[in-house]
């Protein structure tokens, strides 16, 4: 496709996605995991650094156990066990994903689980791997694959606590907006795999993870909650941010006195830097946001848009940065546009409950635009996208939302109100009836989001 092909509003909108698709492409976990290992008949050389094919770790492990969690649980394992020879792998290997990315996969066993709210399958397949963890001896290493989700997907509970007390735990912060980091804060210390649990469990085995990260900035301690990490967070990091929002006297009985007990010492605190379990334990970042971000600005370029990055780290208020973001666009085509520009974002924004509608932080946002789009006059042609790299935003079963200058018109055709439906939290109805939903299926990745803007000047010239 090249400018004189991007001549209408569908054109445009196939532009925006194919640029949505390529940045997905670039988070493949099967392709990630295959650059970073390699074998012989007993060695195994593991990548640490994808920036210096040089920098490896090699080890004659007498066993390898392999414990994949995530939303690319099941292509991270099978890579894994194409590379390594079957005769040092324990088996069953262990992969626990979404149930939306469930599929077979030879000597594995795959174990379907709740997300974004834990359930009891989690709760089971948690219990699985802290066996497994357990079992591994000096000499041999636990290869974990980590995925966005992993959090979620393995819930054990610290004792005390029930898995509903988590879940309604984990619904609170969900629900007040808290942010991905401030939920595993949490999280690590209500449970026992999570903030360097891994690590703990299987000590003295050696433990390398090649992680694929959904957090922005690739804080390992953050990405599925840290589990073969340290974590520099403490219980009463975890009792503040319950506090600053407000929701403190909400959070279950229970858990707030293993917190509080936590605070003064009676609990051990998570794993730190400087515990000895960590002598042994090695780390990969094998695929980002940053990665997709880059993989989607030159999938714009190479579909002839001038292209600039709008921000590599979006965050905030759905609703409030896609306003921000529409001012900035009705700036740019206020000094004229002569040329269709691409601009290409990545990160991950909130959304606070209010409503009792349908949706995620990416249909929230494309709606928001829209609307912020209307009430300050962008002119032009224009397509906006925000989607989740995983094709799953919040509880629903779409990715994002594409919308156009024309979105709030079908609304409205379809007889609904897209201000009371941005109110209510249902973007989802609202652009099912605009059907401005994105839908591409479970991914098998998750690197965050990614967000694509198109603008187009009224008449678009051929260029020669």
């Amino acid at each position: 496709m090249s400018y004189s092909a991007i001549t209408s509003i569908s054109s445009s909108r196939s532009a925006a996605l194919s640029i949505f698709l390529d940045g997905i492409k670039a988070a493949d976990p099967y392709l990630a995991v295959k650059r970073c290992l390699s074998s012989d008949d007993q060695d195994i050389t593991i990548r640490l650094n994808l920036t210096d094919p040089a920098h490896t770790r090699t080890g004659n492990w007498s066993k390898i156990h392999i414990i994949a969690i995530g939303k690319a649980a099941c292509a991270m394992s099978k890579a894994a066990q194409e590379i390594i020879p079957a005769h040092l792998l324990t088996t069953p290997s262990l992969a626990v994903t979404n149930y939306e990315n469930v599929i077979e996969v030879t000597q594995t066993k795959v174990i379907g689980a709740g997300h974004p709210l834990p359930d009891q399958n989690g709760y089971d397949a948690a219990k699985v791997c802290a066996e497994r963890l357990s079992s591994a001896q000096q000499g041999e290493l636990v290869l974990v694959l980590v995925s966005g989700g992993g959090s979620a997907l393995i819930p054990y509970p610290a004792e005390g606590i029930t898995l509903e007390e988590k879940i309604a735990t984990t619904d609170l912060l969900l629900a007040c907006g808290a942010t991905i980091m401030q939920i595993n804060c949490v999280r690590k210390h209500l449970s026992k795999l999570k903030g360097g649990g891994f690590a703990r469990l299987a000590a003295p085995a050696d433990i390398h993870a090649l992680i694929l990260s959904d957090v922005l900035g690739d804080d390992l301690s953050s990405i599925a909650s840290g589990p073969t990490v340290p974590d520099p967070s403490t219980y009463s990091d975890a009792i503040a941010i319950f506090y600053a929002y407000g929701i403190w006297q909400q959070v279950p009985h229970k858990v707030r006195r293993h917190l509080e007990h936590g605070r003064l010492g009676v609990f051990p605190e998570t794993p730190k830097a400087y515990d000895a379990i960590f002598n042994h334990c090695t780390q990969t970042l094998i695929g980002s946001n940053a990665i997709s971000v880059k993989a989607a600005f030159n999938a714009a370029e190479n579909l002839g848009y001038q292209t600039q990055l709008y921000d590599t780290h979006l965050c905030g208020e759905a609703r409030a940065t896609a306003e921000t973001w529409v001012l900035a666009a009705k700036q740019l085509c206020h000094s004229g546009i002569n040329l269709p520009l691409a601009f290409v974002a990545g990160g991950e924004t909130t959304v606070s409950l209010k409503g009792t509608g349908r949706g995620g932080r990416n249909q929230e946002m494309a709606l928001a635009f829209a609307l912020a789009a209307k009430q300050h006059d962008l002119t032009g042609n224009w397509t906006f996208l925000s989607g989740g790299t995983d094709g799953r935003d919040g509880p629903t079963d779409a990715a994002g939302g594409m919308v156009d200058q024309d979105s709030l018109t079908r609304m409205k055709q379809a007889g609904l109100d897209p201000i009371a439906l941005l109110n209510n939290n249902d973007s989802y109805t609202a652009l099912q009836g605009s059907q401005d939903l994105l839908m591409t299926g479970a991914t098998g990745t998750n690197v965050a989001d990614l967000q694509v803007l198109l603008l187009h000047p009224t008449v678009i010239p051929t260029l020669l």
